[in-house]
């Protein structure tokens, strides 16, 4: 598998720079595109054996820990892990203040890949020649451009509903088993409300020049078409214009497999649901179906693969067969791509699901999935702030089995995250951890089927002399990476 093929040209790419952590691709290239790809995670963490012998709820304080930019997400994974556990459901207010708290970081990380980790690509002099590239350097070139600083601005707005509801943020201790531990007045209702006024409004004059609803209502692709064509002026237009283009839907194709946990619980459900899309038919997730297999992660335990009940995470930093410190979870067998565009595939949000019967998932539908979940949260937040009841219940208590398991399963900005706890005696005997870009960036599997960055990457062009092509960096980027996470 490393020895080169007559003809072929093998090409590293890395580090990436606008990417959360240590990334690495080695490709294979002929005949001006890439026919092979192998993605490695070069920085092993170890944050599952920290946790081994533990008490389980300093897991509400070490699993944020994993991450700076997804923190309220691993606290949520944690918790739900630890209320299965007790056997506890958590309050309303609770459920919707945690639902809150999420939503802030994941439209925070939607906002940030978009301004300062993707466009500023598009602002390269590799596209000086492009029609659009003018716009695409005043608006966001690197520390200069007048969108990337109004969109950080409208971000730090944002994450002034983590200070009222969480205390801090990262890592906040706010969220718990059963709901939260800080009660919002009628007062603080008023903030939220007036916090989340201020970023809607620069949003629409901005990032879509256009209302919310306008964007979250989007059903067909010849409405973006139409946009990109004579719709209102702002970032999402000229994406659209860059997109058309350079044709970015050929670029970055997986499986069309799509996974998601489900997204802010309601009374009746997940606001973005739970579900698999696979072979066009959508279906249920079969939790028990999911397991890890160690084949070229350099761990231990390459035998077969392992749910992760069962799972273990022991490097082996002499493995010569691995080549990355991620694993390779699969469901019933099969790699999954998860994300933004996957959640609002599940939901069945119709440019979504339009999107991906005409192209699957690319990076194209990856970009405009998340902008059409960043609008779609934003109102879903409006409306969660109007529901909490401030004089009702904030946290339910539960008691602690010295025996048993729990399985806390949720959506990051960057897709499924699980968190999987075994306690044995009152303290943590086994905790494992699948994240979103674990799920993206996984290597091959004992079948030897690539991940799904690595079958994206098949295909992409490779101009001569390139040794950092641009087409990989887009296709990198329309996953969102986050390495830390990964290699948890």
């Amino acid at each position: 598998m490393n020895a080169e093929k007559e003809g072929t040209a093998r090409l590293i790419v890395g580090p990436f720079n606008r990417v959360e952590g240590d990334l690495e691709v080695r490709l294979e290239v002929a005949d001006g595109a890439v026919r092979a790809a192998f993605v490695s995670s070069p920085l092993f963490r170890g944050f599952e054996r920290i946790l081994e012998g533990r008490d389980p709820f300093d897991a509400l304080v070490i699993a944020p820990r994993i991450c700076g930019i997804c923190s309220v997400s691993q606290s949520q994974a944690a918790a739900l892990a630890l209320a299965q556990w007790q056997g506890l459901a958590p309050t309303a207010n609770g459920r919707i203040a945690t639902n809150l708290l999420v939503a802030a970081e994941n439209v925070a990380d939607h906002l940030t890949h978009f301004h300062l980790f993707f466009m500023p690509d598009f602002a390269r002099a590799a596209y000086a020649d492009r029609p659009w590239f003018a716009a695409a350097e005043a608006r966001f070139k690197a520390g200069r451009g007048t969108s990337a600083r109004r969109l950080i601005e409208a971000r730090a707005t944002l994450m002034h509903i983590l200070g009222l509801l969480a205390g801090r943020w990262p890592h906040t201790l706010a969220i718990q088993p059963g709901g939260v531990t800080r009660r919002a007045e009628p007062r603080d209702q008023m903030r939220l409300l007036a916090t989340l006024g201020a970023v809607r409004a620069t949003l629409e004059q901005t990032l879509y020049g256009a209302p919310l609803e306008r964007i979250s209502a989007l059903a067909d692709p010849q409405e973006l078409e139409a946009w990109r064509a004579s719709g209102p002026d702002g970032d999402f237009r000229l994406f659209l214009e860059i997109a058309a283009d350079l044709d970015l839907t050929r670029l970055g194709r997986a499986y069309d497999r799509f996974l998601s946990f489900g997204a802010y619980p309601g009374e009746e459900g997940p606001h973005y649901s739970t579900g698999t899309f696979a072979d066009g038919v959508l279906g249920s997730v079969d939790e028990a179906a999911i397991a890890e297999d160690h084949t070229f992660a350099r761990m231990e335990d390459r035998a077969a693969p392992h749910h992760p009940f069962a799972g273990s995470t022991i490097p082996d930093g002499f493995d010569e067969t691995g080549y990355t410190w991620c694993k390779a979870p699969r469901l019933a067998g099969q790699p999954f791509e998860t994300g933004a565009l996957a959640r609002q595939l599940m939901d069945g949000q119709p440019l979504a699901r339009a999107l991906v019967a005409a192209g699957g998932g690319n990076v194209f539908s990856r970009v405009i999935g998340r902008l059409i979940e960043t609008a779609r949260t934003l109102i879903a937040m409006e409306g969660w702030v109007r529901a909490l009841e401030p004089a009702a219940p904030w946290c339910a208590h539960g008691t602690n089995p010295s025996e048993g398991r729990g399985a806390g399963l949720t959506e990051a900005a960057r897709g499924a995250l699980g968190h999987w706890m075994e306690v044995r005696n009152g303290r943590i005997a086994r905790y494992q951890i699948i994240a979103p870009t674990t799920w993206n960036f996984s290597p091959r599997d004992a079948a030897g089927v690539p991940g799904p960055l690595e079958a994206a990457l098949i295909g992409a062009p490779v101009r001569e002399g390139e040794t950092t092509p641009l087409s990989v960096q887009h296709i990198v980027r329309s996953f969102d990476p986050c390495m830390v996470c990964t290699v948890h």
